[in-house]
């Protein structure tokens, strides 16, 4: 009987600052269909942050796996996948799979994560099977309100916000020095007002600067970090106070969002860049939006809480020595 091998999960990062340019469909306008065009003429609700300029692009995602070495058996794979936001809206508009793919499906994670799930029942050594799939995105810029003096802080969050509330992997907002710094930026502040504060202060106090992963109570104690640090940092300073906030993940590059209410009790998420140009309330970026959130639990990986969900993959080899050789696909189409 031949030797089957256990093919150990993939736990691959997001790339950091990764350099990419997304190509923007020609004559996107003559493209649009009804429900994209609704997203981009909504007209503006008060209180929130509106939509501006719209971007077209094409994403694609999936993976080409090789036998090398022996054959393939049971492979099942998973990769998050963009989804649709209140400023994204997504659709899958191409598939290219190989006879080996059985089964290509989607499943959503609680808080923020939309998967896409492969399975390749049985590859024969030496030949390879692929599985892509190309979204087309709008995605629309963001602009911030010019009123906020009615935006506050959710006296009594809501069960889907409690999350957002507590410390996550590489945030630590309960960290004795991080509530310190954070009440005392606070002082007599509240609503936006306050939240800026605690903006201004994280891009005062952590220099930007490249380097590894070590999240928000170190970056503070360093005194320089990259964009993940700063959002981890500004993230824990605002739950320190009461406001929820989250990671939004794009491609090659991450920032926070927090939470307020307007006037009539209405919640509304803003968004804020910690690393570069100053941009708060609002965000001009318009890269695809990979997912939202920092704690996530992924059934495939259950012993983990996951700051970010990576591609993940398990089987098993026969037939010889060998394991297969998996190329995970992430590009702009």
């Amino acid at each position: 009987m031949a030797e089957r091998r256990p093919l150990p999960g993939s736990a691959t990062r997001l790339p950091r600052r990764a350099s990419m340019i997304l190509g923007t469909l020609a004559g996107c306008g003559a493209l649009a269909r009804a429900g994209r065009a609704q997203f981009a003429d909504a007209a503006p609700r008060p209180g929130g942050p509106t939509l501006g300029d719209v971007r077209r692009q094409r994403y694609k995602v999936g993976m080409v796996v090789t036998a090398v070495g022996g054959a393939v058996r049971g492979l099942y794979a998973t990769m998050p996948v963009p989804d649709s936001w209140p400023e994204q809206r997504v659709e899958v508009v191409g598939e290219d799979l190989s006879p080996d793919v059985r089964t290509l499906r989607y499943r959503s994670l609680p808080g923020g994560v939309k998967q896409l799930i492969v399975e390749i029942p049985d590859l024969p050594a030496g030949e390879r099977a692929r599985a892509l799939v190309t979204f087309e995105l709008d995605r629309a810029a963001l602009v911030a309100p010019e009123n906020t003096d009615a935006l506050r802080v959710a006296e009594k969050p809501s069960r889907e916000l409690r999350p957002y509330l507590a410390p996550s992997p590489y945030i630590e907002s309960r960290h004795p020095r991080i509530v310190k710094l954070a009440k005392a930026t606070a002082a007599d502040r509240e609503g936006w007002g306050l939240v800026e504060a605690l903006y201004d202060t994280v891009r005062e106090k952590v220099e930007y600067r490249n380097g590894p992963l070590k999240g928000a109570a170190r970056a503070l104690a360093d005194g320089w970090g990259d964009c993940e640090e700063l959002t981890c940092l500004f993230i824990a300073m605002a739950r320190a106070m009461g406001v929820p906030a989250r990671t939004v993940w794009v491609e090659g590059h991450c920032y926070p969002e927090f939470h307020l209410v307007d006037g009539s009790g209405e919640g509304w998420w803003f968004p804020c860049q910690a690393a570069g140009s100053r941009a708060f309330g609002g965000m001009p970026d318009q890269l695809p939006i990979l997912q939202k959130g920092d704690a996530f639990r992924d059934p495939d990986r259950p012993a983990q809480t996951l700051r970010y969900v990576s591609e993940f993959a398990r089987g098993a080899t026969s037939d010889g020595a060998g394991s297969p050789k998996i190329q995970w696909i992430r590009e702009g189409a």
